[in-house]
């Protein structure tokens, strides 16, 4: 189903030890002059990247996008973009005229994801589109064609790629330090309130594992750094909650990987299911508890290395939100002023949207 910005505004109205963390404006090298972007939707994620935009050190925001002129006037007020920098919905194509921009961010519900990429590219901007990429295959694949006609990057914000945390335990696990990777449990959930856009397929495409499993999904495959080969899900609802009416309660999924590792995941709307992954490997076991949220994140472990002693660490990260926003907006800028890929292009987004196609496939719920 295609819906306008209009229809969904009537839809909506019914951490590390500080040592190992690096100073965030350290993430990129200085630059002549910071990249412009422009914000599409003023929702509470929009809201997040625009601060961590502040502690950017080659990222600003520049313009906006709303079809609510009041609070676009108030965040314009906030960030310092000028009046002739705030569009709509219906006019935003001129942004091609407006040299301050460089870059999109689109903070839209998902299935406005792949209208906006595709109408930002056409005016030659650069997008970075929150996750999940799209609400299907089809409109992940189109997405991607879009950007690439237009000579444009297209990064798919996948904030936990940057996060230090992330960072740190994905490099234990590629120096070997565990042994190989044999199991892997993540879950993560929460109980959704029942005026939430999220429960209406048309906006959200699905329901929990679009919007917050879709963290365990791609944890696992960058834990592994494999794609997994078998997949098994099952799912279920409440009927007598009239939340469930249009997206799925609960869902549960296994996933084999080439090597032979497992992951075992869940992701739920019924209940708060605090988000966090545990490595299980053949000299130890990792984990990151919490490890999904803007901060608070704490990375435990314990191995013996081949060689050395055991190790036992505990590290919790003192940084706070918006500071993963602030990563993420370096590595797209970077990639921008420097023409890098970005380390999460739209074909990462279009992986997992095609494993959530399986994942779906497997426990009987149908896609879009």
């Amino acid at each position: 189903m295609h819906l306008t910005r209009r229809d969904f505004s009537r839809i909506t109205a019914l951490g590390l030890a500080s040592q190992l963390v690096p100073n965030l404006n350290a993430q990129a090298a200085p630059s002549e002059r910071k990249i412009g972007y422009c914000i599409i939707g003023l929702g509470r994620i929009s809201d997040l990247f625009m601060a961590g935009i502040q502690s950017s050190p080659t990222s600003k925001v520049v313009a906006l996008v709303s079809g609510h002129p009041e609070k676009a006037a108030q965040y314009a007020e906030k960030y310092g973009v000028p009046a002739t920098s705030i569009y709509n919905y219906d006019n935003m194509h001129v942004i091609r005229n407006n040299p301050a921009i460089d870059a999109v961010y689109i903070g839209l519900p998902n299935s406005m994801h792949a209208e906006y990429t595709i109408r930002s590219a056409k005016a030659g901007k650069h997008v970075l589109c929150e996750k999940p990429m799209a609400t299907t295959v089809p409109e992940a694949e189109s997405m991607i064609a879009a950007c690439s006609s237009a000579g444009v990057k297209l990064m798919i914000a996948y904030r936990c790629h940057y996060e230090t945390s992330h960072q740190r335990a994905v490099k234990l696990l590629r120096s070997g330090a565990l042994g190989k990777v044999q199991v892997i449990q993540s879950a993560f959930g929460f109980n959704c309130g029942s005026s939430e856009w999220r429960l209406k397929k048309a906006l959200a495409g699905g329901g929990p594992l679009f919007d917050v499993g879709i963290y365990c999904l791609n944890a696992c495959r960058y834990l592994t750094a494999e794609e997994p080969d078998h997949i098994s899900a099952f799912a279920s609802s409440d009927p007598s909650d009239p939340r469930f009416r249009e997206v799925e309660e609960n869902v549960t999924w296994t996933m084999k990987f080439p090597s032979g590792a497992l992951a075992s995941c869940a992701t739920t709307y019924g209940t708060q299911m605090d988000g966090y992954f545990r490595v299980y490997a053949s000299r130890g076991w990792l984990e990151i508890s919490p490890a999904f949220g803007y901060d608070g994140l704490h990375l435990r472990a314990q191995y013996m290395p081949e060689a050395g002693p055991f190790v036992t660490l505990d590290e919790p990260n003192p940084e706070k939100s918006p500071y993963h926003f602030t990563l993420e907006a370096n590595h797209f800028s970077q990639c921008i002023l420097k023409n890098r890929t970005p380390k999460s292009p739209g074909e990462e987004g279009l992986r997992d949207m095609r494993y959530i196609r399986e994942i779906y496939r497997s426990a009987g719920i149908a896609m879009a």
